[in-house]
């Protein structure tokens, strides 16, 4: 990219928080090239220039903008050994909480979502826990709230789901119909699914666990640390944060806030204060 492709690039990204305040400036930039040039080529725009004027003048597409800009693949318990730790070593200290709030930050379309609610209904804690699934997708956020996979999917699925501990058959939870597997809508019956934004919106509540997973990675060091400021600030004391497998608190501003609960699986424990 030459040096007025970036003068574009960095012009489009301030208008688009200046205008919709979706704040994409501190996104590692290797990975928002790749994505806008995606992008670009999808709207037949020559320029990022030209994308501006789009965006800026046609809100309509800024729904297609956002799926370039955000990342959404994620699958049902992805790292099946994160999902057993949760099970084996969290569920314990959960219990004694008689009320419990999970934040799945970055929800994208919901699969993490539905991994954690189906893993505290098998364990007894559905019922006296608020799940809180954000992202700042009005698309992805749709699709987590229609919970709707395609059925080759559902094989994986289901293979992680035994890897993680699942005390069933994950078809307990599905229908099939339309070419997909429908995840029953009692599921939701405890999820607030929100838009939310780790570059620019505030604490909203007091949480036991937060899951963050492969989210942190495509932020600068910056928006790392506010984001994970964020959680610490979101987080009750002695409360849990999970991270994606390639992530960590360690270099972190705020990592003398949290202490390793199961290092291999990137689970922090907020330190009680």
């Amino acid at each position: 990219m030459d040096k007025t492709e970036e003068i574009e690039l960095q012009l489009l990204l301030n208008a688009v928080y200046q205008k919709y305040h979706y704040d994409f400036r501190d996104y590692a930039m290797a990975s928002v090239r790749r994505r806008m040039k995606h992008a670009r080529e999808y709207f037949k725009c020559r320029s990022y220039s030209l994308l501006q004027d789009k965006v800026l003048h046609d809100e309509a597409i800024l729904p297609e903008l956002l799926n370039f800009l955000t990342i959404q693949v994620s699958e049902m318990f992805r790292d099946p050994s994160y999902f057993r730790a949760i099970r084996e070593k969290l569920v314990p200290h959960l219990r004694t909480y008689p009320s419990l709030k999970v934040w799945v930050a970055g929800c994208s379309a919901g699969e993490e979502l539905y991994s954690l609610v189906i893993l505290f209904r098998e364990e007894g804690l559905e019922d006296r826990t608020i799940f809180y699934a954000t992202d700042i997708s009005a698309d992805a956020l749709q699709k987590a709230e229609a919970g709707i996979y395609s059925l080759d999917r559902m094989a994986q699925f289901s293979k992680n789901y035994q890897a993680a501990g699942g005390k069933g058959s994950l078809s307990d939870y599905f229908t099939t119909g339309y070419n997909g597997g429908i995840f029953d809508k009692s599921l939701r019956k405890h999820v607030v699914f929100s838009d939310h934004s780790l570059a620019s919106d505030a604490v909203f509540a007091e949480m036991q666990l937060i899951s963050c997973r492969n989210v942190l990675i495509y932020f600068t060091r910056e928006l790392q640390d506010r984001a994970i400021g964020l959680f610490k600030d979101s987080l009750s004391h002695a409360g849990f944060l999970g991270l994606g497998s390639k992530e960590s608190l360690h270099f972190s501003a705020h990592a003398d806030a949290f202490s390793d609960f199961k290092t291999g699986e990137r689970i922090y424990q907020r330190k009680a204060i």
